[in-house]
């Protein structure tokens, strides 16, 4: 069985596709680029193709059909990128992958912990040789009350992170889940944003959760709320988030993603204007840790995606129905 693999990366997914290539029994097509019109053929004969977080459009699925491709896995927990509406029209399957929860779990509190102790300005001042006091005080996460958005695999893990430093946590999803009563309050999602120092978000991204952060929404938090985002980044209203920094509604976020993101990230531009005016505001803000999603970029996480995202495609091949299938 075959499998197209675009955005192959040689410096961390090849060892992985050699491996479970072998282990599934699939021949790995590599493309080492972004799939496009012009290298869509690569796939001709495939049983499916792996992606990651690059546009997948209608023209691209129309191909890939004509060229008999059935399957499509992204290896990505994100599948906002993929036209589903495209997909469904021309019968193509689509999958996601699971991977390590430790990955954004751990990450997640590290943004926290920087958040809340100005590590990006301890450390810009550091590399100038300004190693004074003023202006640099933190807060410890045990006098404060964190509210978790969202308790599936990744937010009950955060969960688990944070019940060690012994802050008072607070949880929201319409999915409420026993296990995560041993370490959580579960209030509603504005009785959240009312009692919360910092909030941290860990849903999908769908309509319903589309600028959950918003202006109306930033007035019920407490002033100086600390936000962080390592789910996706149309979570929050960047515009919104902007003017709350300024303000000082917010005192502080730490964002791996951001609106618009797509095309931009896992890119070289330190001699390019990226064209993304909100970006370029936000990484300059003292108060604003920036980074380029890579919450989820572990060994563990890497070869979980490759994994999952082979094995999705072969069972799928084979007349099984995978774990992640999507549509």
């Amino acid at each position: 069985m075959k499998i197209a693999a675009y955005n192959y990366r040689d410096f961390d997914e090849a060892k992985y596709f050699d491996k479970f290539g072998e282990e599934y029994g699939a021949e790995i097509v590599v493309c080492r680029e972004a799939p496009n019109a012009e290298n869509a053929y690569l796939a001709r004969g495939c049983a499916g193709v792996s992606v990651i977080t690059t546009e997948i459009s209608e023209e691209l699925i129309r191909i890939w059909t004509e060229l008999g491709v059935r399957h499509i896995s992204t290896r990505t927990i994100g599948y906002d990128h993929i036209n589903l509406e495209a997909a469904r029209k021309y019968g193509m399957t689509v999958s996601n992958v699971t991977y390590s929860t430790g990955s954004v779990a751990d990450y997640t509190v590290m943004m926290i912990l920087m958040a809340l102790r100005r590590m990006k300005m301890i450390l810009r001042r550091a590399d100038g040789q300004d190693y004074s006091l003023k202006g640099s005080i933190g807060r410890e996460i045990g006098n404060l009350t964190i509210g978790v958005v969202g308790t599936g695999k990744i937010g009950e893990h955060v969960i688990r992170n944070l019940n060690g430093f012994g802050c008072k946590i607070l949880a929201s999803d319409p999915f409420e889940k026993e296990s995560v009563r041993k370490y959580a309050t579960y209030v509603t999602k504005e009785e959240l944003f009312r009692q919360s120092d910092v909030i941290t978000f860990h849903t999908p991204a769908l309509p319903e959760t589309y600028h959950m952060v918003n202006k109306e929404t930033l007035k019920e938090m407490k002033d100086g709320v600390v936000l962080i985002n390592a789910a996706r980044g149309s979570i929050i209203d960047t515009d919104v988030l902007i003017e709350a920094l300024e303000s000082q509604k917010v005192g502080a976020a730490a964002l791996d993603v951001v609106e618009n993101e797509l095309g931009i990230f896992y890119g070289d531009y330190k001699y390019q204007v990226i064209g993304h005016r909100q970006m370029s505001i936000l990484k300059d803000m003292p108060n604003v840790l920036f980074s380029p999603h890579m919450a989820f970029y572990t060994e563990q996480a890497v070869s979980d995606m490759v994994e999952h995202s082979i094995a999705s495609i072969v069972t799928e091949g084979k007349g099984g129905v995978s774990k992640t299938r999507v549509i």
